[in-house]
């Protein structure tokens, strides 16, 4: 099934995860703090300010692109590297879970750099390649 409702329950929701996580901040300006406070004092500076803006940027851009079915691949790694990172520079010293057994963990990173994968590959065809042309 190659249609728009292929996924569309994991797709509005990750529309609506990125959203809450890219719009509110820049609406009260958090995104500013992030990048001077959190990026610049992680070794980012005097970038911190600039990279913020583009990360919560590029999940806006992420959600046009989900909505629109454009550019998903380019916007979609893009996105994947910024959790990755994300995952690397903070969750991962705080383990596996986001809560119950813990807090800040990897698990909620984990599920979104899976349903966006599943989202930008429905069909799986990056393995397809791979097998076939091995």
């Amino acid at each position: 099934m190659k249609s728009n409702q292929q996924f569309l329950i994991l797709k509005l929701a990750l529309v609506a995860i990125f959203a809450m996580h890219g719009i509110p901040s820049i609406v009260t300006g958090d995104v500013n703090n992030f990048g001077t406070m959190y990026l610049d004092t992680v070794g980012f500076a005097p970038l911190g300010l600039y990279l913020a803006w583009c990360i919560k940027l590029s999940h806006i851009a992420l959600i046009i692109s989900i909505v629109t079915r454009k550019y998903l691949r380019v916007l979609g790694w893009i996105t994947l590297a910024i959790l990755f990172v994300g995952i690397f520079m903070v969750h991962l010293e705080h383990g596996w879970y986001v809560v119950g057994g813990g807090s800040n963990g990897i698990e909620f990173n984990v599920l979104l750099i899976a349903g966006l994968f599943t989202v930008m590959y429905p069909n799986m065809e990056i393995f397809k390649k791979k097998i076939n042309g091995a």
